[in-house]
């Protein structure tokens, strides 16, 4: 499950309950039938607005967060039906084309728009080297590929930005 707008409903729950991250991660534990509950720090993940907050996280940890304010899951999180898992590998992926050199095993392209750390993650590079990707096209007087304004938000459509570097690639290499 993702959290909606990027936790401010369920913040929003938390406060109007009256409850902190510790007392929150309590009531988890005694609505669990494991007796298990959530951990505080599992809580705080999800709940939070630092770098250490998760977007997103497992159907039985919103079930019981939901539970635990007595509201709809779906007012807080939603469903995901497609998401990009990150290898733990250090080493690149690298696959054999029909008996010709090697290639790196292309990953599978979201189906959705990305946040700009979704977006330096899927194309391994830094948010920095996006925000100067992003200067230098506007200096040239054009957007860059895939950039969309949501709000005051920026998002990204993968498919745009990788035809776009493909496309800068060739006109520098030309």
């Amino acid at each position: 499950m993702r959290r909606l707008d990027k936790g401010a409903p369920l913040r929003a729950a938390i406060k109007a309950a009256g409850l902190d991250i510790p007392h929150l991660a309590a009531r988890t534990k005694e609505l669990d039938p494991t007796g298990k509950g959530l951990s505080p720090a599992y809580v705080g993940f999800i709940a939070g607005t630092g770098k250490s907050a998760r977007e997103d996280c497992s159907e039985r940890a919103a079930e019981l967060i939901a539970q635990a304010l007595g509201r709809e899951v779906t007012a807080l999180f939603e469903p995901v039906f497609f998401t990009v898992v990150e290898s733990t590998s250090t080493s690149r992926s690298v696959t054999a084309v029909s008996g010709k050199s090697a290639a790196r095993k292309a990953a599978p392209l979201p189906e959705q728009l990305l946040d700009q750390r979704e977006l330096s993650r899927f194309l391994r590079k830094s948010p920095s080297w996006i925000d100067a990707q992003i200067k230098a096209a506007r200096e040239a007087g054009r957007l860059w590929p895939g950039l969309h304004y949501v709000g005051r938000s920026r998002r990204f459509d993968p498919r745009a930005v990788l035809d776009g570097m493909r496309e800068q690639r060739t006109q520098v290499s030309a």
